[in-house]
């Protein structure tokens, strides 16, 4: 399964859930309340919405996520090359760096890892 991409919103709820899981439901709604100002029946309709995307499971009233926050950041990190760079890795790292330099350690760590992920 290819782990979608989330709104702000949906960010923000899965974070709270990864921080704080296994949650019983009525724990979320509080945490929800405190931490987003949201309404009980929000996070209940965020519980659903996230439930039929197959990102959390609500089995007894604990929530808990079935996805892990990696993916999510690799899904997230994936779009924004794809979008913004045409798919062009170097393209995102060129732009990311801008006129930073890396040290000559983090140079040989960016090389270990484009060996180890090339084809």
């Amino acid at each position: 399964m290819e782990t979608k991409r989330l709104h702000e919103g949906e960010a923000r709820f899965m974070d709270i859930i990864w921080d704080s899981e296994p949650v019983p439901s009525g724990k979320l709604v509080e945490l929800c309340r405190e931490k987003l100002g949201w309404k009980k029946s929000t996070t209940y309709t965020m519980i659903k919405r996230m439930s039929d995307k197959g990102l959390v499971k609500n089995e007894n009233s604990v929530v808990t996520a079935l996805v892990t926050r990696e993916e999510v950041q690799a899904a997230e990190s994936r779009g924004v090359v794809e979008l913004t760079f045409a798919g062009s890795l170097p393209g995102f790292l060129v732009s990311f760096l801008g006129d930073k330099t890396i040290s000559r350690e983090e140079a040989e760590e960016l090389k270990k890892m484009i060996d180890r992920y090339s084809e």
